[in-house]
């Protein structure tokens, strides 16, 4: 089976799925998450796991995205297990997101009755509108912007309200957009000994990962030298990614 749209959902499906993962991207990349996710979300499946991707448009308010995608992907589900596509038998539902899909995830886990079997959240961060936006300071000073619910507002959420007992968090050594640390110590308060964090080599692109066609040319330069090593550094962080999500998805698959 290839990549389907279904009720504004992109869905890979396994032949017999033994988990369902909702994917939700960064905030400039979701839009269509089946192609600049491909390679991480198709190792996944790869591995028996439905993918349902959510795409979404990022605005101010991050609350309304929340629950909009998490209404997407119930409507979705549902409509698969109407057509058969998932046979309606308890399958486990884990919540992966990257970036700014990390704080729609612990939105959703906060602010709405979901079950879940787990959340994985990937180079989260949880910055201020001045930080994220770069043009955000050329509004008017007579009134202030904010991200609803703010950094505090969302911390405060989840420490008072999140509901997904089981989480892996996952880091990367080069990147500075990441405020992972941050987020284990308030999911271990609310759940200790729940938490397991990741620290990987990559950067916050990691999981952006392309299969880059880097064809050599007749004569072998120092281009093709620096080529194919680029690919085989993007291509190695991300399986070791892959291994890590896998493990932790099943901890007693080979992978």
């Amino acid at each position: 089976m290839d990549w389907q749209e279904v009720s504004g959902n992109w869905v890979f499906i396994p032949q017999h799925p033994i988990g369902i993962v909702h994917f939700l991207g960064g905030a400039f990349v979701a839009t269509a998450p089946h192609v600049t996710y491909r390679l991480l979300l198709e190792g996944l499946a790869a591995k028996g796991y439905a993918i349902i991707a959510t795409p979404f448009v990022n605005t101010f308010d991050h609350a309304a995205i929340a629950q909009s995608v998490h209404q997407s992907f119930d409507r979705t589900l549902e409509r698969l297990h109407a057509k058969t596509i998932i046979r309606r038998r308890y399958l486990p539902i884990y919540g992966v997101g990257h970036s700014m899909g990390c704080k729609l995830h612990l939105l959703i886990g906060s602010l709405f009755p979901v079950e879940r079997a787990g959340n994985i959240l990937i180079s989260f961060n949880n910055f201020s509108a001045r930080d994220a936006v770069p043009f955000v300071e050329q509004f008017s000073s007579a009134f202030t912007v904010e991200f609803t619910p703010s950094p505090l507002e969302t911390m405060a959420l989840v420490q008072e309200r999140y509901q997904v007992r089981r989480n892996l968090i996952v880091k990367f050594t080069n990147d500075n957009l990441d405020q992972s640390l941050a987020l284990a110590e308030t999911l271990e308060k609310r759940f200790p000994g729940m938490i397991a964090a990741q620290t990987l080599s990559g950067s916050h692109i990691t999981p952006l990962g392309q299969d880059v066609k880097w064809q050599a040319s007749s004569v072998y330069t120092p281009f093709d030298a620096i080529g194919q090593w680029m690919k085989q550094e993007v291509q190695r962080d991300l399986n070791q990614l892959k291994r890590e999500i896998l493990r932790w998805l099943n901890p007693l698959s080979p992978n």
